[in-house]
């Protein structure tokens, strides 16, 4: 029951492992950005927006969506509508962390972790229905 439920959910599965390390790798490089750089807020958070998406358009063309695209324009096609995509939920990830922060007064950490899970959620529609469908 279980393995048939894997394997049902597979790509889903697979989607929350690796949006878990790109988050992962979201957080290192703003917390880096803001701790150790003393690095503006939404400076840190354009800069670890980059490191994540860099991470999963590999990771999700590899592993996730086992993309079957070949060829340079076609892969710089791919490419340029998961940024593209990204470029939409990264846009959203600035609003409400300068919201967040800027106006109504939460710590940048807290707004950090609240954007991501709005992020991952968006992402995951975006990659499934536009860049990665079958």
């Amino acid at each position: 029951m279980i393995k048939k439920l894997m394997e049902m959910y597979k790509e889903v599965i697979s989607y929350l492992f690796f949006g878990v390390l790109a988050t992962v790798v979201n957080f290192v490089v703003y917390f880096a950005c803001t701790s150790i750089f003393d690095l503006n807020y939404l400076v840190a958070n354009a800069l670890s927006w980059a490191a994540a998406v860099a991470f999963a358009y590999v990771t999700n063309r590899t592993w996730v969506f086992k993309s079957k695209v070949h060829g340079f324009s076609s892969i710089i096609r791919e490419m340029s509508t998961f940024v593209g995509c990204r470029l939409l939920s990264g846009v959203m990830d600035m609003a409400i962390m300068f919201i967040s922060v800027d106006m109504i007064g939460i710590s940048d950490a807290v707004a950090k972790f609240i954007t991501q899970v709005v992020v991952v959620i968006l992402n995951y529609v975006f990659s499934k229905l536009i860049i990665f469908r079958k």
